[in-house]
């Protein structure tokens, strides 16, 4: 049943605004914030899970703080757009750990890459020894982030 679409009311609202801030946070806690009891406000959790609403639970790790503060957004072009070029682009990147996010986009690149490095020096060699060495790449171009003004944060309900 996941992916699917589902109704969501005020109460629903509330429980997921409440776990976009704190994902740990106490069912019981929860239910008393949303004014619900533990056990109805529980059932609906599982059935905007059943339903791929809440995707999964994470940390929001910061980069910088872990060792990796540099950070780009990279567009790529493939050389073509048949199937089997896309599939093998897309199984390489999945298997590179720098990439923590990839969108197919519209417009003059098909892809937007954010990735992260521990240094230039890390990037360079991501993008000279792996990227541009993927499967159909024609083309990239990279973006630092300076400073970031807006994280990404929660989902406006």
């Amino acid at each position: 049943m996941a992916n699917s679409t589902i109704a969501l009311d005020e109460l629903d609202r509330r429980i997921l605004r409440a776990l976009q801030q704190d994902g740990r946070i106490a069912i019981t806690l929860l239910a008393e914030q949303v004014g619900l009891s533990a056990t109805p406000c529980l059932r609906r959790i599982r059935r905007m899970e059943e339903a791929g609403i809440i995707a999964r639970y994470t940390a929001v790790l910061d980069p910088a703080r872990v060792g990796l503060p540099i950070q780009a957004f990279v567009q790529v072009a493939l050389s073509s757009h048949a199937e089997e070029v896309a599939t093998a682009f897309h199984k390489a990147l999945a298997s590179r750990g720098e990439v923590i996010a990839a969108y197919a986009m519209s417009g003059g690149m098909d892809y937007m890459l954010h990735v992260v490095a521990a240094d230039f020096e890390a990037y360079a060699d991501f993008a000279l020894k792996a990227l541009l060495r993927m499967p159909g790449v024609k083309e990239t171009r990279s973006s630092f982030v300076l400073m970031a003004l807006k994280p990404p944060g929660a989902i406006p309900l």
